[in-house]
Formats: C-alpha cells, structure tokens, sequence
C-alpha cells in the first residue's frame, strides 16, 4: 500500500496548494482525480471499458483540449506503466503475434516521414496514429483481465446512445444525416461494430425482459444507420448478417412449418413499419448504387464521381513513390493541386474544401506511406480475423458453444472494420487497434484452454 498512500500524500498536497491559489474551485477535482486513479490501480480493465465507452462520445468533447477518452488514456497508460515497472504487471503479457508486422510498417512509416513531402501534416497523422498504438498496447496489457461481455454490453450501449441523439436531435445531424457530431460515415462504422455485438447479447440473454431490451438496442442501431443515410454502412450490415446466418445454420434448422406463420405476420408487421420509417433520401441513395453496373456518372451521383477522382490521385500518387509514398497525412495536399478538387468543390467554398482525404484507409496508407507498408497495414488485419476464428475453433474444440459464438461475432465486428476502412479515412480509429491487440490476447487465452484440457 506504500504507492497509494504516497498518491494520497501529493493530492492532499496538490488540493491545499490549489485551496491557496486563485483557483480554489480546481481542489476538488484533485479528489476526483485521486479516487479515479486509485480506481484505474486496482481494476485497469475498468479504464479500458471507459475508453471504449468514450469512442462514440468523442464529438461531443471535439472542441475540449483533453477529451475524456484521451485524459482516461494518459493515466492509465501510467498507471500501468508504474506496475511493469514494480513487477505487478508481467512483460509477458505483451506478447502479440501482431508485433513483427507492426514493427516493420512503423519502419517503413518513419522512413516516409522522414521524405515526407510536408513534415507538418506528416506528424500531425503521426500524433493521430501514437493514440492508437497506445490503444493497441494498453489493450494487450489489460485484455486478459477484460470482461467480453461487458465490452459487448458498453460498445452496444454507447453507440445507442449517439443514436438516440442522432435520430431526435438535429444538433447531431448534419444535412439531414446523423453524425454524433462526427463524420456521418465513421458513425456508420461505429454501428457496424456494435450491431454483432448486440446481437450477441440479445441471443445469448435468458431472462426474456432482458432479451427484449438487447433486441431493442439492435433496432434502434438499424434506425441510426438509416439516419446516417451511409450506402457503405447498409452493404456491410447485408454482408454481417449472411454471416450471421451461416453461423446459424444449424439452429435455423430447427424451425418447423408451424412457425412460418409467426414469421409471415414478423414480416406483415416489419415491411410497412420499415417502408414509413426509412427516409425516402436513403431509399434514393441505395438505389444509386444501380449505377455502379455502368459505371461512375458524376452528374448522377456527385460523391461517388468525387470517389472515383480519389482512386485516380492515389494510383498517380503510389507511379511517383511506390516504396515510401508522398509521406504521412499528405493525400490532401496532392489531391488539392489537381483539377478534380476545383471540379467537386461546393459552391462558395473555401480554399480549405479543395483538402480532401480519400475516403479510403488503404488508399491513403498505399499512397502516402507506400506500397510495402500498405501491404503489412492489410496483413495486421487479416491476422487479427484469422486469430479471432482460430480462437472460435479452439473454443468450439472443447466445447465452450457460447464463448466461440462470440468469437464469431467479435470477428464480424472486426470484419465490419475491415470493410469499412476501404470507405473510411481512419487510420489511427481506437476500434481498430483495439480489435488488433484483443485478437492475440482472445487467440492465446483459446489456446491455452484447449492445451490445458488436452493434457488432462
């Protein structure tokens, strides 16, 4: 106990000071801040939920110097730096299958900044990306401790809550699109994630009130995606949930003649409440996709024709640098001195709306930071898919059923991720080094178990 009466000490010495100081209203905050470091020293999986808590929460803390998840971050990444540094944490839980990969794209990474075309944008994507790697290995730290159903049960609810906001407020809406007060797309994403998850407790509930709630929680998850008016967002949904129902199959297998009539009058009920509550905007918009079948018209669709002009600046961008890129956080730059930029520029824009981002991860990574880092970025995600189903295998292996359904449906959540990076310019996204690190830890904990009961 010889650290937290030492904390105790400097914050009753922090609080008399600021009590003296013109600031005295700040000293309770000093309280605040001891019993939630104490909190973090004791259950560091706590401050890893409250992070994932904080993801979809973001927007609101946008214009703050420090936003919540950043501040929980900070001390908890020194929290347990104090504790690998007394030995009340082992080294060896930083082991990931990950590391190799992730060493050689961070080498091609600072080579890129180093001949980057703007050092300023570069290590400005720089400091984006560090947050996510502390994500990566706070999370291999503190995974083994972390409860994956209460992860499933705060990603779920958090991200409802940004749905409520974005379904009844217009605060949170942006041209008729919810956007949590963030980009409408990475929104999107963030449904995406958390729809397996939910689907997960909603399926795994016994308690019938319980079951409901979880099932409500999915609708109203479906109901912000169709407020985020997201093309990209409906496609990966379709995709989760051919999956999903591949997984169960089996079970589907039991239904008998007698329940397809409960199912016609689910269907008599959905249909209609569907076709008056979906925007007529959305409708339109996922009817544009048709188009994609004779190719990009701009004067159709103006974000699919801007789409296709990224795709045209970076294949430029990777002929002049394939090996280290343009450098880091430097497509904008490229993008604004072509043509396309004035073509698709709104009317009475500013010369910051001729900087666009490409809408697309790996198009950015390949172009700005080169072609073999681009291929390690790809590669860390398909070994974290891989790790999440060798994991259900292994689960399944001894019979844990329910512990290898949610492996499925981490790794949906994981896929959604994937798929939504190629719409998406989000490099440094919390849920995506989270997923990564989660993956070795969830891979290595299967593993284990299924050693330990071969050997019995």
């Amino acid at each position: 106990m010889i650290i937290p009466l030492s904390l105790v000490g400097l914050v009753a010495m922090v609080c008399l000071g600021l009590l003296a100081s013109p600031y005295p209203y700040l000293a309770p905050g000093a309280v605040l801040g001891l019993a939630g470091a104490l909190v973090l020293y004791r259950r560091p999986a706590l401050g890893l939920l409250a992070i994932v808590t904080l993801v979809p929460l973001e927007g609101l803390l946008k214009d703050g110097l420090v936003s919540g998840a950043k501040l929980v971050g900070i001390g908890l990444a020194l929290i347990l730096t104090l504790q690998l540094a007394v030995g009340q944490l082992q080294g060896a839980r930083l082991r990931s299958s990950h590391w190799r990969l992730l060493a050689l794209f961070l080498t091609f990474y600072l080579l890129s900044l180093w001949t980057s075309d703007n050092l300023s944008l570069s290590l400005n994507h720089l400091r984006d990306l560090i947050v996510g790697l502390v994500v990566f290995v706070l999370t291999l730290l503190i995974g083994r401790d972390l409860n994956l159903p209460w992860l499933a049960r705060v990603i779920t609810l958090s991200v409802c809550v940004m749905c409520l906001f974005g379904l009844f407020s217009t605060k949170y809406q942006e041209g008729g699109r919810a956007t949590a007060m963030l980009d409408a797309n990475l929104f999107a994403m963030m449904i995406t994630v958390a729809m397996p998850m939910g689907l997960w407790l909603a399926l795994k509930s016994r308690q019938l009130p319980i079951k409901l709630f979880w099932i409500g929680c999915c609708l109203l998850l479906l109901a912000g995606m169709t407020k985020t008016d997201s093309r990209s967002g409906l496609v990966v949904l379709l995709i989760s949930s051919g999956i999903l129902l591949y997984n169960y199959r089996e079970q589907l297998s039991h239904i008998r003649p007698r329940h397809l009539g409960f199912a016609m009058l689910g269907i008599a009920i959905i249909l209609p409440l569907a076709a008056a509550v979906v925007p007529a905007s959305y409708v339109d918009r996922i009817a544009s996709l048709a188009m994609l079948k004779s190719g990009v018209n701009a004067h159709k669709d103006e974000s699919l024709g801007r789409r296709a002009t990224y795709l045209v600046v970076g294949k430029q961008m990777i002929s002049d640098n394939p090996v280290l890129g343009a450098g880091p956080g430097t497509f904008p730059l490229h993008y604004a001195d072509t043509g396309f930029s004035k073509a698709f520029a709104p009317v009475n824009s500013v010369a910051t709306d001729l900087y666009r981002r490409a809408h697309n991860t790996y198009l950015e990574i390949f172009s700005e930071i080169g072609l073999p880092a681009g291929l390690l970025f790809v590669g860390m995600i398909a070994l974290a898919l891989r790790n999440f189903w060798r994991a259900r295998a292994a689960w399944a292996a001894i019979g844990e059923h329910d512990k290898a359904d949610m492996m499925t449906h981490l790794t949906i959540s994981m896929l959604a991720i994937a798929l939504f990076l190629m719409f998406l310019s989000s490099p440094s996204l919390k849920y995506l080094w989270l997923m990564l690190a989660l993956s070795s830890v969830v891979w290595r904990e299967a593993a284990q178990a299924r050693a330990l009961q071969g050997a019995a």
